[in-house]
């Protein structure tokens, strides 16, 4: 197949190239220019937010199937399908577990817990400021979704996308965080009521969208790993790892830890699973996971504490995590 992925040439994003390329597929990236793709690969330059530059860039072109990576606003997803309408038959959206923000459920969600048709869209908003876009990360997956949903002339599918961990190349600090504080004994900020969540290992979300990506099923699936994690399980690897001893610190308002949560919104796979996908039990590749990021990690005296990655980056982080 002809494929085109917009964004997300680093982290699962790379891995999915491997994976695609490993298939017999022709990739194209398509994203700003600000980083580089693997050789061999096809690269597109333009601009997402800009109609006209991805007419002029795709001018004559049309691929099997495009997985877009870096969909986060109603604003995108609305040029999405006025450039990709007569360009593409199937289009992945990576999403994200923050579309059910809203949601406080005691038994993981199924994805008809969100009714798409009830979201209210707003293009108007300032989705073209990062710091209202990152702030809004999960309602701009919600209402890019909703537009999609709302009447796509290709087959569309968005990925909700769990928690990812793992890697030697995990750029976004979360396990850090409390790798620098289980070292130290310094207390880690957790909600009272401390809720575990869905997470999915950084190999198997990269599987499971080039899985997606050659799949014909359309509509909203959730993607993570079988079981659920507590922030303890994830602490408690790391003590392993790094010796020291983990402390926490309940708080009833204010930032909390990355992997800390104060709503329970963890994810029902068994739609994905009916699909025909076999997840793994996140036991089952944990240790390895937290012990590829804390490997490639260094501790340095002047490091520690530094870095003070709240409960806002839990969400945040993984708007880069998925890249």
């Amino acid at each position: 197949m002809d494929i085109l992925l917009i964004g997300g040439n680093r982290y699962f994003g790379k891995r999915v190239i491997a994976l695609l390329r490993e298939s017999g597929h022709r990739i194209t990236v398509l994203n700003r220019g600000s980083s580089g793709t693997p050789g061999g690969i096809e690269h597109l330059v333009a601009d997402r937010d800009d109609e006209a530059a991805l007419e002029s860039v795709l001018a004559g072109r049309s691929f099997d199937v495009v997985l877009d990576q870096v969909c986060y606003t109603p604003r995108q997803a609305e040029i999405a399908l006025r450039v990709f309408g007569t360009r593409t038959g199937r289009y992945v959206m990576t999403s994200t577990v923050e579309v059910y923000g809203y949601e406080n459920s005691p038994v993981p969600v199924a994805e008809s817990v969100l009714d798409l048709a009830a979201v209210t869209v707003d293009a108007g908003l300032a989705w073209e400021d990062p710091e209202f876009r990152e702030e809004h990360y999960g309602e701009g997956k919600r209402q890019a979704e909703a537009v999609f949903a709302a009447g796509s002339p290709f087959a569309w599918t968005s990925v909700r996308v769990a928690h990812v961990v793992g890697g030697d190349d995990d750029f976004t600090g979360r396990i850090d965080h409390y790798a620098r504080r289980i070292r130290t004994g310094e207390p880690i900020t957790v909600p009272v009521v401390n809720h575990p969540a869905t997470y999915v290992y950084v190999e198997e979300i990269a599987a499971f969208l080039a899985w997606a990506v050659e799949a014909e099923f359309t509509g909203p699936v959730n993607a993570h790993s079988h079981g659920l994690l507590s922030t303890a399980d994830i602490c408690a690897e790391i003590e392993k790892l790094t010796g020291g001893r983990t402390v926490f610190r309940e708080v009833e308002v204010g930032e909390v830890s990355p992997f800390s949560f104060a709503r329970s919104y963890g994810m029902d796979n068994s739609r994905a699973t009916a699909l025909g996908y076999s997840f793994r039990h996140c036991a089952e590749w944990l240790p390895r996971a937290i012990s590829e990021t804390v490997g490639a990690m260094r501790f340095e005296a002047a490091d520690v504490g530094a870095a003070d990655l709240g409960a806002a980056d839990s969400g945040a982080a993984d708007v880069e995590a998925a890249r």
